[in-house]
């Protein structure tokens, strides 16, 4: 499959930026699993010479998303069920931490911002329009996530967005958790609103490992 690369831009180093192309390419689908990265070929398509894609695919070699098999080349590695488990593990650990202090920093501008957010993924469900209640869902948790100012913790989870992003995207397709799902995001708000935050870190602790268990049930059945 021919991927569809982003404009390089001087500003930063070209490895990084290829870097990055691959990865979301990757994560996203857009290069499959099994696919075999023949450097010549991608060189030609990032328009870069081959030394900083060897360093991007080292880098992503790291990341555990290629792999270079002898007399083969480098190919890109299968999600297991074992790595997506570990990645909403990581995810959804984080965001148990952060949740004092979201109750504490939630000002009504904040509230107000999510409220929004909201109202935009309940006309989403109205259509059964799953690509923007994925695109909201996240926008609604990745908001959520920075009211608690917490700059460490946040890097780490930012550090896994694009799967988060895929993953997230997996569970929101499921007919049986979509409505139920955003249904909790209203609960929550609600929570945060009375500073509830007992009641909210029940709710959210529900909420992730559901999201987490519909996503695992569906690449089992069907594949991803």
């Amino acid at each position: 499959m021919e991927v569809h690369f982003n404009e390089m831009t001087q500003s930063r180093p070209i490895r990084e930026i290829a870097y990055e192309q691959l990865k979301h390419a990757i994560i996203t689908g857009q290069i499959s699993a099994g696919s075999r990265i023949v450097e010549t070929a991608y060189a030609e398509q990032l328009h870069i010479s081959r030394t900083p894609l060897r360093e991007a695919l080292q880098k992503l070699e790291h990341d555990g998303l290629v792999e270079y098999i002898p007399h083969h080349g480098v190919i890109v590695k299968a999600f297991t069920i074992s790595d997506i488990e570990e990645i909403f593990i990581i995810r959804n650990s984080m965001m148990m931490l952060l949740l004092p202090s979201i109750v504490k920093n939630a000002k009504p501008e904040k509230i107000a911002e999510l409220d929004e957010i909201l109202k935009v993924m309940d006309k989403a469900l109205e259509r059964d329009d799953i690509e923007a209640l994925a695109l909201y869902n996240r926008k609604f948790h990745h908001g959520l996530e920075h009211i608690s100012d917490k700059h460490r913790i946040l890097f780490v989870i930012d550090s896994q967005e694009e799967y988060i992003n895929r993953f997230s995207a997996i569970a929101i397709a499921s007919i049986s958790r979509r409505s139920v799902s955003h249904m909790e995001h209203h609960r929550m708000l609600e929570m945060l609103k009375e500073k509830d935050l007992e009641g909210l870190k029940l709710l959210m602790q529900h909420h992730l490992e559901e999201s987490k268990d519909t996503c695992l049930n569906a690449v089992k059945n069907r594949g991803y």
